[in-house]
C-alpha cells in the first residue's frame, strides 16, 4: 500500500493506492454464436443452409477427422464444449427447420462447432468498476465484506460487456479476488425471440458456472455497441427486502439509452429499458433506498451539470431534475459527472464525482449531501482526490482515472477505479479523511 500524492508540488490526498491492478487479457475467451442473421434464411440457397449441406456432404471418416481436430484445438480453452456445440445446433435446426433424426450426434456437433465462435471478451480493455455487497455475507467476522464487482470490458469490435468478480474487502484497507478458472461462460437468454430494442429480457448464469466466470453480452438492438459503465447499488426495499439494481448505458451503434439490471442473486438478472426523458442520458447512479418516498438518482441532464432525479417507478424517470451541482473548480470546468451510488454516512449522503478539466483529463472528487434533503449539498472537495499521474496517464484512452461505485468496509472506502480505458486499479481512504476534506 503506498500513499498517492496528486501533484509532485501539491497537497496530498488521504487515498492510498493498493498495489493489485487488472488488465486486459486477450486469453479470456468465451464461445459465442456465429453469424446469427443467417438463421432467418431457409431456403437452399441461403448462406446458412449451405454451410449444412457442405457439413453433410462430408463422408463419415471426413467429418469425424474434422471434429476432432476441433475438439484438439478448443477442448481445453472452455468448458462443455460438446454440450455448447449441441446446443448451438439445435438452435440452427429448429431456425432452418433441419429434418429431425438427418445426422449423427457427432455430425450434429461438428455442424454446432460451424456455427460458433471465440470471441475475446477483454482483449481491449478493462475498466469502470462498480462494487457492491454480495448476497451471501455468511461467515464474515469484524466488519470485513464479501463483495461483487462489475467490470467494463472490452473485446473484438470494441464491443463492451460486463463481467464480474468476486472476493473479500477488510476494515484495513485490504481485499483479496476470488481466483477464475481458465473458462469463461455467457449468460443465457431465458426467451431468445425476445432481442427486440424496446424490450426487457431476462438472462440467466449457467446453475455450474461461477459470477467470476460470466459475462453478460449485448442481446437486443438497442445494446447492439456495448453495455457500458454499470454502477451497481445494494437497493434497500425495507424489511431487509435487498435487490441489487444497476445503471448501465446501451449503446445502438448509433443512439445511447439508459437501462437497469436488476437480480436478487447474480445467477438471474432483468435487462430493463428506462422510460421518460431522463433516460436518454448517461451517467445515471441510484441511491440505496427511496428518499421521501421516492426513488432518487444522481445523473447529468445537460452533458455539463449534476441533477437530482426523483421518480415513482425505477423504469420511468420523466420529471425535470433540481440543479445539484455545476462545474466550480478548474478541474471540472468542462463538465462533471457522478461515479456511483451514494453512500451513507452519519453526516450525510457521500458520493464520488468525476471533473473533467484542461486537456480532456479526468480527475476525481467527491462532495456530501444532505440525508433528508440531497438537494441541499453540505461540502464538495476543492481539489480532485485522485487523478491519472505518470504511467497511469498512458492507456486507450490517456489521462483517465474513473469508478462506477465504492464499497463500504466498516469505517473505511474500497476505491476500485479504471486507469486511462486500459486497467482498474484499487484504493482506499478513511471515511472521516474525506469529510474532513469537505469542511
Amino acid at each position: 500500500m503506498r500513499t498517492l500524492a496528486r501533484e509532485t508540488n501539491g497537497p496530498k490526498t488521504p487515498l492510498q493506492l493498493l498495489d493489485q491492478r487488472l488488465h486486459a487479457d486477450p486469453s479470456r475467451v468465451v464461445l459465442r454464436p456465429f453469424h446469427l442473421g443467417w438463421q432467418s434464411r431457409r431456403s437452399k440457397s441461403g448462406r446458412a443452409m449451405r454451410l449444412v449441406e457442405d457439413v453433410a456432404s462430408l463422408s463419415e471418416t471426413r467429418a469425424a477427422t474434422e471434429y476432432r481436430r476441433v475438439r484438439r484445438d478448443f477442448d481445453e480453452r472452455h468448458w462443455q464444449t460438446e454440450q455448447m456445440f449441441e446446443d448451438r445446433f439445435a438452435e440452427v435446426e429448429t431456425h432452418l427447420g433441419l429434418e429431425k433424426g438427418r445426422f449423427s450426434r457427432e455430425r450434429q456437433r461438428l455442424i454446432g462447432a460451424y456455427f460458433c465462435h471465440e470471441y475475446t471478451y477483454a482483449a481491449a480493455a478493462l475498466m469502470n468498476p462498480s462494487i457492491v455487497p454480495h448476497p451471501d455475507q455468511s461467515g464474515m467476522k469484524g466488519d470485513a465484506v464479501r463483495f461483487v464487482m462489475s467490470l467494463r470490458a472490452v473485446g473484438e469490435g470494441h464491443i463492451s460487456s460486463i463481467a464480474f468478480r468476486e472476493g473479500i474487502a477488510t476494515p484495513d484497507g485490504g481485499f483479496e479476488l476470488w481466483p477464475q478458472s481458465a473458462f469463461a461462460t455467457s449468460v443465457e437468454l431465458d426467451d431468445e425471440t425476445l432481442t427486440d430494442s424496446d424490450a426487457s429480457v431476462t438472462v440467466h448464469r449457467h446453475k455450474e458456472s461461477s459470477l467470476g466466470n460470466t459475462v453478460i453480452f449485448p442481446i437486443t438492438e438497442q445494446q447492439a455497441g456495448g453495455l457500458e459503465d454499470l454502477r451497481m447499488v445494494r437497493f434497500d426495499h425495507g424489511f431487509g427486502d435487498y435487490e441489487w439494481i444497476g445503471t448501465y448505458t446501451a449503446y445502438s451503434g448509433k443512439s445511447i439509452r439508459s437501462e437497469l439490471l436488476r437480480t436478487r442473486d447474480f445467477a438471474n438478472f432483468d435487462l430493463q429499458p428506462i422510460e421518460g426523458r431522463a433516460g436518454r442520458n448517461k451517467g445515471m447512479a441510484l441511491f440505496p433506498e427511496k428518499i421521501g418516498g421516492k426513488y432518487a438518482m444522481i445523473g447529468r441532464q445537460d452533458g455539463k451539470n449534476l441533477y437530482l432525479l426523483k421518480s415513482d417507478r425505477l423504469d420511468c424517470w420523466n420529471t425535470e431534475g433540481k440543479l445539484l451541482m455545476e462545474p466550480e473548480y478548474p478541474w471540472e470546468f468542462v463538465q462533471i459527472g457522478n461515479c456511483g451510488s451514494p453512500i451513507r454516512t452519519d453526516e450525510g449522503w457521500l458520493f464520488f464525482t468525476h471533473g473533467v478539466g484542461a486537456m480532456r483529463k479526468y480527475s476525481l472528487g467527491c462532495a456530501l449531501l444532505d440525508l433528508d434533503d440531497p438537494t441541499k449539498m453540505i461540502g464538495r472537495v476543492k481539489e480532485p482526490v485522485l487523478t491519472a499521474e505518470n504511467a497511469d496517464r498512458s492507456g486507450y484512452v490517456p489521462n483517465v482515472v474513473y469508478t462506477c461505485g465504492v464499497l463500504r468496509v466498516g469505517e473505511r472506502l474500497l476505491v476500485p477505479y479504471g486507469i486511462s480505458d486500459s486497467a482498474v486499479g484499487f484504493a482506499t481512504v478513511e471515511i472521516a479523511e474525506l469529510l474532513d476534506l469537505m469542511r
